[in-house]
Parts: structure tokens; C-alpha cells; sequence
């Protein structure tokens, strides 16, 4: 029993990192465009191989990584400005369950301390039965 153990630990051991090793190459780089993207390396290893730089490669490789970078900036942006609404969002709903749970606690112990004042009433009236019942008894025997 403990080699078979053993070996599905082994194996399961095994297919995580082999699920690991075969994942190099399914992620998408963070520029999108294929297009642009295989622009932008073919110039530069271009540049890199003749080491003659012309300002019209260095132009369009900066226009690329500005364009890029500037969707990129846009693309946080908007992100910070959705999670800065969601956290009021938060904010909000955390202020009402506060309020909604005050409320439920209040009624709570109201609801208590009625029910203790519903059981004394209660105790009181079994008390006056029983008092009147004895004081019944008492005449009929006299």
C-alpha cells in the first residue's frame, strides 16, 4: 500500500512539472500587435547587426515604444480609476452593512428584552392563577 502511494505522489509530482516545463511559449507578450511587435524587434536586432544606426529607424522605433507605452499608461489609468471607484463602491456598501447590522443588533436586543418582559408578565400571571386557585381551595375547605 505505501508504494503504491509512493508512485501516485511520484506521478502527480511529475505531471505538475512537466504541466510546468510544456507552458514556455503559450503566453502572449504584453504588446498585443503582432505586428508591431515583430516591427519593432526586426529593427532593432537590424540595428544591432550593422551597428549603423539612421534616425529614420531610431524614429520609428521610439514612435512604436511611445505608442505602446502610451496605451499602456491610458490602459493603468483607466485601471487605477476603476479600482479607486470600486473601493468607494466598497466604502459604501461597508457603510451600509454597518448600519444595516447596528440596526439588526438594536432590534436584537429589543427583541430580548421583550421576550424577558413577555416571560416575567407570563410568571407573574401562573403566580396570581395559582395564588387565586390556593385561596379557592381554602374557602371551599372552611
Amino acid at each position: 500500500m505505501g508504494k503504491i502511494k509512493n508512485l501516485v505522489v511520484t506521478a502527480i509530482i511529475i505531471g505538475a512539472c512537466s504541466g510546468i516545463a510544456m507552458a514556455d511559449g503559450i503566453f502572449t507578450p504584453l504588446n498585443f500587435s503582432d505586428a508591431q511587435y515583430t516591427n519593432s524587434q526586426s529593427t532593432k536586432i537590424a540595428a544591432e547587426t550593422t551597428s549603423i544606426r539612421t534616425n529614420a529607424t531610431a524614429n520609428t522605433v521610439n514612435a512604436i515604444e511611445t505608442t505602446g507605452s502610451k496605451n499602456m499608461q491610458s490602459a493603468i489609468s483607466q485601471l487605477d480609476n476603476a479600482q479607486v471607484e470600486v473601493r468607494n463602491e466598497l466604502l459604501n456598501y461597508k457603510t451600509k452593512y454597518s448600519e444595516v447590522d447596528a440596526r439588526y443588533n438594536s432590534v436584537k436586543t429589543e427583541r430580548a428584552n421583550l421576550a424577558k418582559q413577555i416571560k416575567a408578565c407570563e410568571k407573574k400571571i401562573r403566580q396570581l392563577d395559582n395564588a387565586k386557585e390556593k385561596i379557592r381551595r381554602n374557602m371551599i375547605s372552611q
